[in-house]
């Protein structure tokens, strides 16, 4: 199960952001600017995630750079499909992220929800709930010092003892008890900024973690879609679009017309809702590759302080 690493609830829940690998244009100055704005601002972790059949950056190249590009903010692998992996792989280079980053290295891990990605690497789709369950416990085998099958180690050795804190990207009842079982909390994702939804599987998580006899408090981690500045709405209604077309057209286009997070009211408004319903921290995802939203972001988070 790893070390505890729970948090109060009494704190004040703080704000993340995620490199804009999803948004068109993210190019080497954009990628400088963010990880800079991201370190300076009032913001409490840069983060980036895999997706194979789609135009985005690679999220564990983006995590290396944020790793050495900022010197504050916490760098959260968000999320890690480990069914696609080889374990011994991904606990290297997670290992080796905590060294670049001085330890400041987090990971959520996940199934994933597009059968198209596991095609594109050859990964079979079935069996891959049990192969999470099991790379997860890899993963803390080696990072504890473990042999690898030639009886060596896998280094390097992590900064943070026993390994980064393992989130998990779980929805549902019986995902989380499996989370419970080897999870430091859990990163979630709301579409529709919607603080109850976030809720709902703050409460599922406390109930799965009760369950399992747990007596640590699990981190709540949430998100949501967001876009700030110039034409906004229709920024974030075409990023919508576009990223989740690949499970339908349709369904793309209804949800992207009913996103709501175009304007720093509607998002202070949730980020203090979802703080109400228990969450530790809440990751903007950026629809926008520019990196003028980052003022207007930091304005509307420091306006809660």
């Amino acid at each position: 199960m790893g070390e505890s690493w729970s948090m109060s609830r009494s704190h004040r829940m703080t704000v993340g952001v995620a490199l804009p690998q999803m948004a068109t244009g993210l190019d080497r100055d954009r990628l400088l600017a963010w990880c800079r704005g991201i370190d300076e601002g009032p913001f409490s972790s840069v983060s980036a995630g895999e997706r194979i059949t789609f135009h985005n950056l690679d999220g564990f190249t983006l995590c290396s750079a944020a790793a050495a590009l900022t010197s504050r903010v916490r760098v959260l692998v968000n999320v890690v499909v480990l069914p696609w992996h080889a374990p011994a792989m991904v606990a290297k280079e997670l290992a080796s992220l905590d060294v670049v980053s001085g330890g400041r290295v987090e990971v959520a891990v996940g199934v994933g929800g597009r059968q198209q990605d596991y095609a594109a690497l050859g990964s079979p789709f079935a069996g891959r709930h049990g192969r999470l369950d099991g790379a997860v416990g890899e993963l803390r085998r080696l990072w504890n010092g473990g042999a690898a099958a030639d009886g060596e180690r896998v280094g390097p050795e992590p900064v943070q003892s026993g390994g980064p804190p393992i989130l998990a990207s779980a929805m549902g009842p019986k995902s989380l008890a499996r989370a419970a079982q080897w999870a430091n909390g859990v990163s979630g994702f709301t579409l529709l900024g919607d603080s109850a939804e976030s809720g709902q599987l703050f409460r599922q998580t406390e109930a799965a973690w009760k369950q399992a006899g747990r007596v640590d408090t699990p981190r709540l981690v949430t998100g949501s879609f967001v876009a700030l500045g110039d034409d906004s709405h229709r920024t974030l209604h075409d990023f919508a679009e576009t990223y989740l077309r690949v499970f339908s057209p349709d369904l793309a286009t209804s949800l992207a017309a009913a996103m709501p997070l175009h304007d720093a009211s509607r998002l202070v408004d949730l980020l203090d809702a979802v703080e109400a319903q228990g969450a530790d921290e809440f990751i903007v995802v950026p629809a926008t590759s520019d990196p003028r939203m980052l003022d207007l972001l930091a304005d509307a988070v420091a306006s809660r302080v």
